[in-house]
């Protein structure tokens, strides 16, 4: 029963992720924290973190990860499964019709409509990944007595680093996981 409603809840996720893997990050977060109630804001967290991590795209990631802590690791499988067969399907089609239709107006008009979605879904997303590693968690009200300073210092050289010095992700990423290896295992 769990691995069905694990593969309607990542088709549906699939379904609705328009705007690549970031767009899809919401979705996860609503479906498997506040719908679902199968891991809290930490482990979506820590599963977006290994997600960013690995080679691939991060929500196909997140999908196997989820699934692997849902239900182990044919949970994972049924995750992706769930989360990339919208998609297949979607592609196919619309490239279909894309190819057959892409002259009219209208077929113009719904890219650029949809353009501004995907941005907001994305900025979603990120908003709720900032307060979830600055404060613990997302929800409103933020009481800055839960606030993060090493997460804040972390990010604010991460941050320097990379405009400054224009650092690959990739060196902070390995960086700061070493540092915060070395500082979350004093604290």
């Amino acid at each position: 029963m769990i691995y069905l409603k694990l593969l309607l809840s990542f088709i549906q996720i699939g379904l609705f992720s328009f705007g690549g893997g970031y767009a899809a990050l919401p979705l996860i977060e609503q479906e498997l924290i506040h719908v679902q109630g199968w891991i809290t804001n930490q482990q979506f967290i820590d599963i977006l973190t290994l997600s960013e991590m690995t080679p691939g795209p991060i929500a196909i990631n997140a999908a196997t990860f989820s699934g692997n802590q849902i239900a182990g690791i044919l949970g994972g499988v049924v995750a992706t499964v769930g989360v990339t067969l919208p998609s297949v399907i979607i592609v196919q089609l619309l490239a279909y019709f894309y190819f057959k239709y892409q002259n009219i107006t209208m077929v113009q008009g719904i890219i650029q409509g949809l353009r501004p979605a995907v941005v907001a879904l994305i900025a979603s997303a990120g908003v709720t990944i900032f307060l979830t590693a600055m404060f613990g968690h997302s929800d409103w009200p933020l009481d800055l007595a839960e606030l993060n300073y090493v997460s804040i210092v972390f990010f604010a050289i991460a941050l320097f680093l990379m405009r400054k010095y224009k650092a690959s992700p990739i060196q902070i990423i390995i960086v700061t996981g070493f540092l915060g290896g070395i500082v979350y295992s004093f604290i």
